[in-house]
């Protein structure tokens, strides 16, 4: 009957032997420790939706003064920052393409004599709407800047012109999403949410299960080298991840209808690089985890950057500098830029190449990374 009542010291001692073994597992304790500083830094001080200094270029004919002084009180503003000039539109359609701009603005040659004459001229903003969020605020500063511009300028013998509710209009051009869809950026940046947790969970788990197992040890025992093992074993995973992003693209152009611009070729590939960056960090994980578990702690650690400063979520640009740094060596990062790009805007070759050398290098890296840490642990 003793052994059956509750005994406050054998429940004592469960609860201390759960807190060393808390203790002698430093990786999960480590995990309970950096989420919440990570969640706490990356929430508190990474995201943003209200982004500023986005880049701005100038196609200007007119060279007036009051051109300039439009081009300075955007310069003035915290939301534009302005790069320089452009020679022609087909300059500005390749910047806006390849993503070196967030806005274009175009002056006619004749602006400053159809202002003088009351016309009413129309200037032309071009803006990236693929994320309709970045532009969004810039652009609801736009009015009162226009404004303030029609006051200061419009003084002295133009002072007649100065009570009309428009000496001069901006219109906007909102390029590859003229109906701000939120579904046009969220749906194309899913399908690369899915496959790195995905991709480095299920690599994580199969390498750690191996080696609970003992299989692993027993694969190498053969004659055959780490990284025929390793490149053998993702294989599978690979044609995972590309029927997985079929299913996605099929959902996308038929339920969500998202447009289809670009090449077919180009996405297929792009997919296959990413998946490969995001099998390399599963075995690479794998590697530090001793169990299971930790193997998915890890994938959690890191997916949860992943998603916060990759511009899946919030606008990139809207990040502090040491964010998007961060940002930068993400895979995830650049597989938002290149699917958004080929799927909305049809980018070539040329304007991918920027976001596609980053992945091929975090691949080979991470590849020789996860050899090494393989053939110390198994050796």
């Amino acid at each position: 009957m003793a052994a059956e009542r509750f005994s406050w010291t054998r429940w004592w001692a469960i609860v201390l032997k759960e807190f060393l073994q808390l203790r002698r597992d430093r990786l999960t304790f480590a995990m309970i420790i950096g989420l919440p500083i990570v969640q706490m830094a990356l929430f508190g001080y990474a995201i943003n939706t209200d982004p500023r200094n986005l880049p701005t270029y100038v196609v200007s004919g007119d060279h007036s003064e009051f051109s300039r002084r439009l081009v300075s009180a955007l310069q003035t503003s915290s939301y534009f920052r302005v790069e320089g000039t452009l020679p022609d539109a087909a300059s500005a359609d390749r910047m806006l393409r390849g993503g070196q701009a967030v806005f274009v603005l175009h002056i006619p040659p004749d602006f400053s004599r159809q202002l003088v004459r009351g016309e009413q001229p129309a200037l032309l903003l071009d803006t990236d709407a693929s994320d309709p969020l970045a532009p969004g605020m810039a652009l609801a500063a736009l009015n009162p800047i226009v404004e303030q511009v029609s006051r200061e300028t419009l003084a002295g013998p133009l002072s007649a012109l100065a009570p009309q509710p428009a000496p001069f209009s901006v219109m906007v051009h909102r390029l590859y999403n003229p109906e701000n869809n939120t579904q046009y950026n969220v749906v194309p940046g899913l399908m690369g949410v899915v496959l790195t947790l995905t991709m480095v969970m299920m690599t994580g788990l199969a390498m750690t299960r191996e080696r609970e197992r003992g299989t692993m040890e027993n694969l190498l025992a053969t004659p055959v080298r780490p990284l025929e093992v390793i490149s053998g074993k993702i294989i599978p995973y690979v044609a995972i991840g590309m029927v997985q992003s079929t299913i996605i693209l099929l959902a996308a152009h038929w339920v969500f209808h998202v447009p289809f611009v670009g090449s077919v070729l180009a996405v297929y590939l792009v997919a296959l690089l990413f998946i490969a960056a995001n099998l390399t960090v599963g075995i690479t994980l794998s590697s530090l985890a001793g169990n299971q578990l930790q193997a998915m702690q890890l994938t959690i650690f890191y997916f949860l950057p992943s998603i916060l400063l990759s511009g899946f979520m919030f606008p990139f640009r809207g990040m502090p500098g040491w964010a998007q740094v961060i940002g930068e060596v993400l895979p995830l990062t650049h597989f938002n830029r290149l699917i958004r790009g080929i799927l909305l805007k049809g980018s070539h070759w040329g304007e991918l190449w920027p976001d596609i050398w980053p992945l091929l290098l975090f691949t080979v890296l991470l590849m020789g990374l996860a050899v090494t840490f393989y053939r110390r642990t198994l050796d």
